[in-house]
């Protein structure tokens, strides 16, 4: 079993759909990127995009038209976040424990922005996007545990990963600027509740993350407590 000491020695498991493109991509970035653009540089630019998308979501009330900030930021997060370390293994700069430290940090920052920031939006009630984000972080959590534990660190939840979910935000956002008006009716009234097509989405999102984390984290306990370790 690997230890958290031995960050070197850690599986890293991409399935997700847009890999075989994206991992070519990647490289072809890294190999032409100019001598000041930094891992370090990329990742604040991750987080730049991060806080486009909140701004985004949040002046989208006043105008739609802010979804394209979004959007934007969602290539922004995206050019920081998965080439900060292809460039580092690139040109044999990793600092492993730095590095995962680091970007996870950085992942949990961008996550709450890009979620609450979507629940400052007309779009979605923000206690609903809370409950999202609560999903979403123990997800998160379950990740790293495995990664401790085990020495894999698997960022898909089966061939889905961090690239198709900006892939899907940037595509819902789309649909929102054609279809604003279907998007900002209400669908039905809950315990007097008027909620909107995401604000469904939202709850169902969030019971489905909360359950997976339980089943997975409770599958995975059996199957350490049948190995003894």
């Amino acid at each position: 079993m690997a230890e958290m000491s031995d960050i070197k020695k850690h599986q890293r498991v991409n399935q997700t759909l847009t890999a075989p493109l994206e991992r070519p991509a990647l490289q072809w970035l890294a190999a032409r990127s100019p001598s000041w653009i930094t891992p370090d540089v990329l990742t604040t630019l991750g987080v730049v995009g991060s806080v486009m998308c909140f701004l985004g979501y949040w002046f989208s009330g006043a105008d739609v038209l802010w979804l394209w900030l979004v959007n934007a930021g969602m290539l922004v997060n995206w050019y920081g976040d998965s080439l900060d370390g292809t460039l580092a293994r690139y040109r044999k700069i990793e600092r492993p424990k730095f590095g995962f430290y680091i970007d996870h940090t950085v992942d949990a920052i961008s996550e709450f922005l890009t979620i609450i920031g979507i629940g400052m939006s007309p779009f979605l009630r923000i206690d609903i996007a809370a409950f999202a984000l609560i999903g979403y972080l123990l997800m998160s959590v379950h990740v790293y545990v495995r990664t401790a534990v085990d020495g894999v660190f698997k960022i898909s939840f089966g061939t889905f990963g961090p690239t198709e979910m900006r892939i899907i935000i940037v595509t819902v956002n789309i649909a929102i600027l054609v279809f604003t008006d279907w998007f900002l009716a209400p669908l039905v009234t809950i315990g007097g509740m008027d909620l909107k097509p995401f604000d469904l989405i939202g709850i169902v999102l969030a019971v489905a993350l909360t359950l997976v984390f339980l089943v997975a984290s409770l599958r995975h306990a059996a199957v350490l407590a049948r190995e003894g370790k």
